[in-house]
């Protein structure tokens, strides 16, 4: 993807973490009770178990990350898509008016014609 479709309200990850994380290391508060319990609990975490969090992890950004492109790409169609049809309005109107105008042209050409030839033979 080029620099110039790059979308900055799209934050990419490492801007996601530094938000969630504490800005500097000696900034954040001391654990607390519950902290250290959450600590505990993760220290004995098998392989699987660490597993099954990776794979909630990725399913919840997927969504997140899903629903956000979604928007984005729809919009991107909607304004693309407004500009070609605009265009195209343009184009077609034009060529309209064009056709129109020839046709009236023709039309009012031939019945002066036929006109005029009509009152010449009632002079005659």
């Amino acid at each position: 993807m080029s620099q110039a479709s790059f979308d900055a309200s799209i934050p990419v990850l490492t801007e996601v973490l530094k938000t969630e994380a504490p800005a500097e290391a000696h900034a954040a508060p001391p654990p607390s009770a519950a902290d250290s319990l959450e600590a505990a609990a993760i220290d004995g975490w098998t392989d699987a178990e660490w597993a099954v969090m990776e794979h909630r992890l990725s399913v919840r950004i997927m969504h997140q990350l899903q629903s956000r492109v979604d928007f984005v790409l729809e919009q991107r169609i909607k304004d693309s898509m407004a500009e070609v049809l605009n265009h195209a309005l343009r184009d077609l109107t034009n060529e309209i008016r064009i056709g129109l105008h020839d046709t009236i042209e023709k039309i009012v050409s031939r019945a002066v014609t036929q006109e005029l030839t009509h009152l010449q033979a009632q002079k005659k």
